[in-house]
């Protein structure tokens, strides 16, 4: 049973409403988010690119504009060091389209996910030398790549370091830097960034927009508001908080996107059923980013790249439906082992450890994480997933807001061979032998109790179904985009019956019920979370005749309350408003 709590901020709402132009609800949910003096209400609604900080304010920007005006000018050979996430692949395709319109000789590389691992490595920087490359420049890698840096300033080649990952630390807790010829990484403790919370790509897309101030293209204006479609995307799919600057990317990138002249994303769209006038941070976040993301994890990285470079509609097309076939492959493979997983935690009765550690040794290495978040999402546990590499066990983990995974993990180094992360998220690889030893070190006296891994739904508003409208509706989409740092508004509704309900979704994943109020106001409510459990529930607090009587369309007795989101149903040229359902609750008479 989730925990509910209804925000409870005190604010003078009606007049934050008046002075701001927008609804009391709408008044309250700006409060909720710690916004009540009118200018940052303003700043909030009203997000302008004129309040995009300068680029050249990042320690390093003006030293790495002036190497590579330099090499441009010399034809000297630069290659890119990309990633092989979402974020890398977008930030190698804004730095090598950008070089390559200002002259630039360059390529690029992206580490293979299996074989390479994360970042620079030194397979790269012998090839680079094979190739006789002058000028290597990372984007979302390199700060911590103290060894390869090094050997490739050995080789008398230059670096310029392009990343927004934290930097590595002595055992005294002092920032250590690599020997690159340049550094851009807001987190450096003498750069006067005002918001370092910027993804990848952004950083690639600031370096752009220094050097198109020195280049002065004829396109310079057009190419630049181009570029931030690609950053929005970025920003969402590597979940980095929706405020400040983020924010301003990413609600203009998804305005721009309707105006796309990239050829790849709009064959990604097209293949993908989204209406580009119509696309949200979610349809980034969970249709396009995985697209773009699949290559990387079953392929290589290069084709979500090259998909972007795409310079023919045909070609275009061939890439985006390559890419769609590997994320439908790449969820089939994910729900396929999530399903293993559960069977192994119920047959194995790990549910007595507050930490899940699940061994799945086909699991493909590269969705250990995706799965990992499932299964935490499903059992509201820090989780562990673990699977046969080339060099032994590999895995990863997701926790939960109450439990420090890399502090926790960090205790007991002896059982791993490599650990990276940060408290929400990490991986790590260990010995066979040493699954076991680690699994019971977590679970002896954890940090954390039953009580805490009880999940929150926070509400930002008691909103019974008689104040909804389409106007309201309409103001709700001033908040966007929703994501990490800014929550969808949540609201709750009592006493709800059931009036009709029928499963819906090609694979029976969702149900949609028509639900009255106490007060006769009636509407369609849709709801996707685990169908198996909502109806368990009901039996269980009802009986199975009252749940017969509901799945044949029958009148019953049963009530909910529920959490919601309000939207605008449009079908056949008609309007209603919907309620999707988020959390429920029966009442239990």
């Amino acid at each position: 049973m989730e925990n509910w709590v209804i925000k409870n901020k005190k604010a003078d709402f009606e007049q934050i409403a008046k002075k701001c132009g927008v609804s009391e609800v709408i008044a309250r949910c700006l409060v909720n988010r710690g916004l009540e003096e009118p200018e940052e209400i303003d700043s909030y609604l009203h997000p302008s690119l004129d309040k995009l900080h300068s680029p050249f304010l990042l320690k390093d920007m003006d030293k790495a504009c002036d190497i590579l005006e330099e090499k441009i000018a010399l034809s000297k050979r630069i290659r890119i060091i990309g990633d092989y996430d979402v974020d890398g692949v977008v930030a190698t395709y804004i730095l090598y389209r950008s070089l390559r319109k200002m002259g630039a000789k360059v390529d690029y590389e992206i580490p293979d996910r299996i074989n390479d691992g994360y970042g620079l490595n030194n397979r790269m920087i012998e090839e680079a030398k094979d190739d006789n490359i002058d000028t290597l420049l990372t984007c979302d890698n390199g700060i911590t790549a103290m060894e390869e840096i090094k050997r490739a300033k050995e080789y008398g080649m230059t670096v310029i370091v392009t990343d927004h990952h934290s930097l590595a630390k002595l055992e005294d807790g002092r920032s250590i830097l690599p020997d690159a010829d340049a550094i851009i990484n807001p987190w450096q403790t003498d750069c006067q960034y005002p918001f370092p919370n910027l993804c990848g790509a952004a950083i690639a897309y600031k370096l752009v927009l220094a050097l198109l101030s020195r280049y002065k293209l004829p396109d310079s204006i057009s190419y630049a508001r181009e570029l931030i479609t690609y950053t929005a995307i970025a920003t969402v799919c590597d979940v980095m908080e929706l405020i400040d600057e983020n924010r301003i990317i990413v609600k203009h990138g998804l305005s721009l996107l309707k105006e796309t002249p990239n050829k790849g994303l709009l064959a990604l769209m097209e293949v993908c059923k989204l209406d580009k006038d119509n696309i949200k941070a979610f349809h980034m976040g969970f249709i396009i980013g995985p697209c773009l993301n699949a290559s990387g994890r079953l392929d290589t990285a290069k084709k979500g790249v090259k998909l972007l470079l795409s310079e023919t509609d045909k070609e275009a097309l061939l890439q985006a439906t390559e890419l769609r076939s590997l994320n439908e492959e790449r969820k089939n493979m994910t729900a396929e082992n999530v399903e293993k997983a559960h069977i192994i935690i119920e047959k194995e009765n790990l549910l007595n450890d507050l930490i899940l550690l699940v061994y799945l040794p086909d699991c493909h290495e590269s969705l250990a994480g995706i799965i990992a978040g499932r299964i935490k999402e499903y059992y509201h546990r820090p989780t562990i997933v673990l699977t046969d590499a080339l060099d032994g066990i590999k895995g990863s983990a997701r926790s939960t807001e109450s439990y420090n995974m890399i502090k926790e993990l960090s205790k007991h180094k002896e059982f791993m061979i490599k650990l990276g992360g940060h408290p929400m998220a990490a991986g790590l690889s260990l010995l066979y032998e040493n699954i076991e030893p680690l699994r019971r070190a977590l679970n002896n006296n954890p940090p954390i109790t039953e009580e805490d891994l009880v999940p929150k739904v926070t509400i930002d508003v008691l909103l019974p179904l008689g104040y909804l409208s389409y106007d309201l509706i309409e103001d709700l989409n001033l908040l966007e985009p929703f994501g990490n740092g800014n929550p969808k508004p949540l609201f709750v509704e009592k006493d709800l019956t059931i009036k009709s309900l029928f499963v819906i979704g090609k694979n029976s994943n969702g149900i949609r019920m028509r639900v009255i109020n106490l007060y006769g106001r009636e509407m369609d409510a849709l709801y996707f979370g685990n169908i198996d459990r909502f109806f368990g529930h009901i039996s269980d607090t009802y009986g199975e005749e009252e749940l017969r009587r509901l799945r044949s369309g029958r009148a019953t007795r049963l009530k909910l309350t529920i959490t919601y989101y309000p939207s605008i149903n449009e079908y056949m040229g008609n309007k209603s408003i919907q309620l999707m359902i988020q959390n429920y609750r029966l009442n239990i008479e």
